[in-house]
């Protein structure tokens, strides 16, 4: 089925949901149909840019990896994802009153500073994973760890490569950046006089305008706005619910010194806003920590790296190259590229070391590796107090300790014993502290100056930390971390450990 707005035709609908009426839009509104928002207005511009080939690739990267090893209904992809990101952004646009009307929106002659930046802001939201790799940030975690390699084989590789960090942000940048050419983003933004630069910095969360930084990247923001729903409804977790509606409607902005505008919630959504935080802290643990979905996460990030090293995938640099010169390769560049690299090369026997060879076909056929079980290696409550010394003292005594048991296999082992240890980098947090922000401030200003952290603003005006007030439950849950750390064995290296006395089960 296709919904036809004003005898233009839309995206097919990407769920067999319908809603009984279409509603009335502005005669130059293309509309979508999204499963959890209903029908989604875009623009000629933005109908361009979901039609170019590097926006269709997304259809084809899951949004949570390979999570649906383990919830059967994470099936959804990057794609209907930005798509809801960019409906939320307008949304929240409104709701702080930056909104321009629906005809200064839809009109691509319209060119006031409020409507470019109502425009710019969709734009940005609807880009921000433009640069996604394969199964999401499990294999773009390998390409970081990898690093650059433009020196291979003899292959023709991109003169003076740029230096960019490997990751989705930078390659999402450089397509925004450089494609100008027919069907490419940078061609259809600067035809709608878009600034590519000030988009792709709104995009990093480091634009010159603290509201649009806030916007994308915060503790608060279009993208957390979307993914915690809709990652919730396709997997059935309920942790991701929250009252969005009530958030929406209490949003407003503040002046945060400097001449920056700044957004904040009113008092009255505080324990709508903390339901929100909580919401995200036990998804975060119960999806993204998820030791049955993560272990296959964790496997694909080192089958990705050891393919990099046999030049058996794409270099990064590779990637830019094939972005500037419009090579339809990088299209193909997504889910299914990287299980195709998978069943390649164990059809044609390219995987000589037989514990990459034993990954390979484990994660192909999803036969999950065991849990090694030790004391340090338990989910734990961390007090984050600042300086975070106590978790790094903990990550040291892990590190060290899969240090010894891989000595063991190393020296006792036959070759096919392997270890992957999972030793958390990014925080589980419900938001961060005042010591820890303080700490981390990007200025002397204010705190309630800062992008991140959550502000209430009363109704004289004046905003403060959430995590300040003292009748929030915040001010006391920010001081927590959730550390999971996780490390796991074929049943070769634990069979060894066993015998050797280092674990029990």
């Amino acid at each position: 089925m296709e919904v036809w707005g004003k005898g233009i035709p839309a995206q097919p609908i990407e769920t067999t949901q319908m809603a009984t009426t279409i509603p009335r839009s502005n005669k130059n509104a293309r509309i979508i149909f999204d499963v959890l928002y209903g029908f989604i207005h875009i623009t000629e511009w933005e109908e361009k840019i979901i039609n170019s080939p590097f926006f269709q690739r997304l259809r084809w990267i899951k949004q949570l990896g390979f999570a649906n090893y383990i919830f059967p209904g994470a099936e959804h992809n990057r794609f209907a994802h930005v798509i809801g990101v960019m409906h939320s952004m307008d949304q929240m646009i409104r709701s702080l009153g930056l909104a321009v009307s629906d005809e200064e929106l839809f009109n691509p002659k319209a060119k006031s500073e409020a409507a470019m930046l109502h425009k710019s802001l969709r734009i940005a939201a609807l880009l921000h994973d433009i640069g996604t790799f394969p199964f999401s940030h499990a294999i773009e975690y390998a390409y970081m760890r990898h690093g650059t390699d433009p020196g291979r084989r003899g292959r023709k590789v991109k003169k003076n490569p740029k230096d960019l960090p490997n990751s989705h942000e930078h390659l999402g940048s450089f397509i925004i950046k450089n494609t100008r050419y027919e069907g490419g983003l940078t061609r259809i933004l600067e035809d709608y006089g878009f600034d590519v630069q000030m988009i792709s910095r709104i995009i990093k969360g480091d634009s010159p305008h603290l509201i649009a930084n806030q916007l994308m990247h915060s503790d608060l923001d279009a993208d957390r706005m979307d993914y915690l729903m809709r990652d919730s409804h396709y997997t059935g977790i309920k942790y991701g619910q929250f009252d969005r509606d009530y958030i929406l409607a209490n949003l407003v902005t503040y002046q945060a010194g400097n001449g920056q505008l700044a957004f904040g919630v009113r008092e009255n959504a505080v324990h709508a806003i903390e339901d929100f935080l909580i919401a995200r802290f036990s998804w975060y643990s119960q999806v993204i920590k998820n030791q049955g979905s993560a272990k296959f996460d964790i496997m694909s990030s080192h089958v990705a790296e050891a393919y990099l090293d046999l030049d058996l995938l794409h270099q990064f640099n590779d990637l830019l190259g094939m972005i500037e010169e419009r090579d339809e390769r990088f299209f193909w560049w997504n889910d299914v590229y990287f299980m195709n690299a998978m069943q390649e090369a164990r059809f044609k026997n390219r995987l000589k070391d037989p514990r990459v060879a034993e990954l390979t076909e484990m994660l192909l056929y999803r036969h999950p590796p065991k849990t090694v079980h030790h004391p340090l290696f338990e989910h734990r409550i961390l007090k984050d107090t600042g300086d975070e010394k106590e978790k790094e003292q903990l990550i040291k005594r892990i590190r060290a300790k899969v240090g010894e048991f891989q000595d063991v296999l190393d020296r006792y082992g036959t070759g096919r014993e392997w270890l992957l240890a999972d030793i958390p980098e990014k925080d589980v947090v419900f938001t961060r502290g005042v010591r820890h922000l303080k700490k981390k401030r990007s200025s002397k200003g204010a705190l309630t100056s800062e992008r991140d952290p959550i502000k209430v603003v009363n109704r004289h005006g004046e905003a403060q930390l959430l995590v300040e007030r003292d009748n929030t439950l915040m001010r006391h849950l920010s001081g927590f971390i959730n550390f999971v750390p996780s490390v796991y064995a074929n049943e070769f290296a634990m069979k060894l450990l066993k015998s050797k006395g280092l674990i029990e089960r």
